[in-house]
């Protein structure tokens, strides 16, 4: 060894000396119950620091510049929050539907109905693939369109046997022999 190093050096005064770790303890681990939460550890959350501004008051303002609390009114001169997302498009098959379909009853009968049962059906098939709304209006518009092709049905069956007996009745009896 040629260089002036010593093997140990000797410790500098007031330095303490190295402490050797302490021995494991053989305590066997308390098991908790079976499905419950372990128990949070000791220290898992440090004390705030010096100065740090502690945590409001259930129900104080908070800060200037914080973020109100969930469900709460900004104050005033606050930038309003960002609210509910746009709401979803409805179908305007389905809206077309039961226009036609209402109007079937009121000015045309069988071409109304014939309408809001095509586009209640187009709807429906458009509504199983997009993200739209309005099942409901197609599931309305398509019912009362087949109503009222029924009841068209009815009427025209109804008047053709209302004619086909007066025309007999007054062949039968309007000849003057």
């Amino acid at each position: 060894m040629s260089d002036n190093t010593p093997q140990n050096p000797a410790p500098e005064p007031g330095a303490h000396p190295p402490v050797p770790p302490a021995p494991a303890a053989e305590q066997p681990a308390a098991q908790p119950a079976p499905g419950a939460y372990p128990p949070p550890a000791q220290g898992a959350y440090p004390p705030p620091a010096y100065g740090a501004p502690a945590s409001p008051a259930y129900g104080a303002a908070p800060a200037y510049g914080a973020a109100p609390a969930y469900g709460s009114t900004p104050a005033y001169g606050a930038a309003p929050g960002y609210g509910y997302g746009a709401p979803a498009k409805t179908n305007t098959l389905a809206i077309v539907s039961l226009i036609a379909s209402i109007s079937s009853f009121v000015i045309l009968p069988f071409i109304g109905s014939v309408v809001g049962v095509i586009t209640g059906h187009m709807s429906l098939n458009q509504l199983k693939t997009s993200g739209e709304q309005g099942r409901g209006m197609a599931l309305a518009g398509t019912i009362v369109g087949w109503v009222g092709l029924g009841l068209t049905i009815i009427g025209i069956i109804a008047a053709i046997a209302f004619f086909a007996f007066f025309a007999s009745v007054y062949t039968q009896y309007g000849t003057y022999s």
